[in-house]
């Protein structure tokens, strides 16, 4: 991990501590388009009564309305947790360029820890991922 991801993935633990002082599971992101962060995200599913409210879907929503698009193009998505099955999707659906992560989730992963999605080629669309 370079110092430029350290230094943005350290701004994705400052989302993930929003997450933990509200009682949610404390995941946080932040997206980053030309060098700055864009969007921001942290787990909201109890607050919300909304389980897609994972950090990684507010975050790519919040982006979308930044950019005016819903093609996240050049972009860098720095996550606490290896994302999930939805959040991948969701990843894959924007077009990010790129996914720092930082913990692997045993129970939900799919970078490998649960399942391997990323390893499938798309047919339109590979993200580059660096594991934390």
């Amino acid at each position: 991990m370079s110092a430029e991801d350290e230094k943005f993935m350290l701004e994705a633990l400052k989302e993930a501590k929003k997450a933990y002082r509200e009682k949610e599971v404390p995941v946080g992101a932040v997206l980053v388009h030309e060098g700055r962060i864009i969007a921001r995200g942290y787990n909201q599913v109890e607050m919300l009564s909304d389980a897609t409210a994972h950090a990684e879907m507010l975050c790519l929503t919040a982006a979308e309305s930044a950019l005016e698009n819903w093609r996240l193009l050049k972009t860098t998505l720095y996550c606490t947790l290896e994302p999930c099955m939805m959040c991948a999707g969701a990843m894959l659906l924007t077009r990010i360029e790129r996914l720092v992560w930082g913990a692997p989730d045993r129970r939900h992963g799919v970078d490998g820890s649960w399942l391997d999605l990323f390893t499938e080629k798309h047919p339109t669309h590979q993200i580059a991922i660096t594991r934390g």
